[in-house]
């Protein structure tokens, strides 16, 4: 059994880039807005909202006007769903050390 398409899409998009991955991990732990995100990342401002527009275009991130400020949030549903196909290919590979294709 070969990887989804989106389940590859999915990896690609959450950490195919370094900065992109450590955005994500931040989200994790609290809703920020892009200044936070510049802060404990170091990056530059149009580098950060290249990676919060990939990470909104997939579905992972929404964003939430709050005052002058827009914050963004993970959104734990879509997580859980790229982990659901994670572990499906998982088990798949599990039951794969059962089976060897003969030449």
């Amino acid at each position: 059994m070969l990887m989804s398409r989106s389940l590859e899409t999915a990896a690609v998009t959450l950490f195919g880039d370094p900065l992109r991955a450590h955005i994500v991990r931040l989200l994790a732990t609290e809703q920020m807005c892009t200044c936070h995100l510049i802060e404990e990342t170091g990056a530059r401002q149009p580098t950060v909202s290249h990676h919060l527009r990939i990470l909104r275009e997939a579905g992972f991130v929404t964003a939430e006007s709050h005052g002058r400020f827009t914050y963004y949030r993970l959104r734990p549903e879509a997580l859980r769903a790229y982990l659901d196909d994670a572990a499906a290919l998982a088990e798949a590979a599990e039951a794969a050390q059962q089976h060897r294709r003969p030449c």
